[in-house]
């Protein structure tokens, strides 16, 4: 279990649910839209280069719709650039997974591990994040940190 400080993100956004696939066609035409409109260059005040995929307005739990936002942890929201959207996300207790392997294939993978043990994890459903940093991008060495929010 780790405590987690709150922390500011700027970035873009899509609503979406898991149901017959449509997480995996939203979320793709999401990272799609960062990378071909260079959002990371657009996000002000940025703290590092890790891209954070943030998990949050879930409607009920893993099987409802929810909202996730691709972007970058900033210092400050007071300015957000047009089309872009920024949230704050307050501190909590969060189980840190990690994603090993080829990805996307393996963030897949441990997603579906945590939705199998999703009663025993005691999940908040607030917001659970993806951070991917340096080791992100490995072929079959990359490693992505998984967290979720827990009660």
């Amino acid at each position: 279990m780790e405590n987690i400080d709150s922390f500011k993100i700027i970035g873009i956004e899509t609503n979406t649910t898991n149901e017959n696939g449509k997480s995996a066609e939203d979320l793709g035409k999401l990272w799609e839209q960062f990378y071909s409109e260079n959002i990371s260059n657009k996000i002000p005040s940025k703290k590092n280069t890790e891209i954070y995929s943030i998990y949050t307005n879930y409607e009920s739990d893993y099987t409802g719709k929810y909202t996730c936002i691709i972007g970058m942890k900033v210092d400050s929201l007071d300015n957000i650039p047009n089309g872009l959207i920024g949230c704050e996300f307050e501190s909590g207790k969060y189980q840190k997974f990690l994603a090993k392997g080829n990805m996307p294939n393996a963030i897949l993978e441990t997603w579906q591990e945590i939705w199998k043990k999703d009663q025993e994890l005691n999940r908040k459903y607030t917001a659970d994040f993806e951070v991917y940093g340096k080791n992100s991008q490995n072929g079959e060495n990359s490693e992505v940190q998984i967290y979720i929010a827990k009660k």
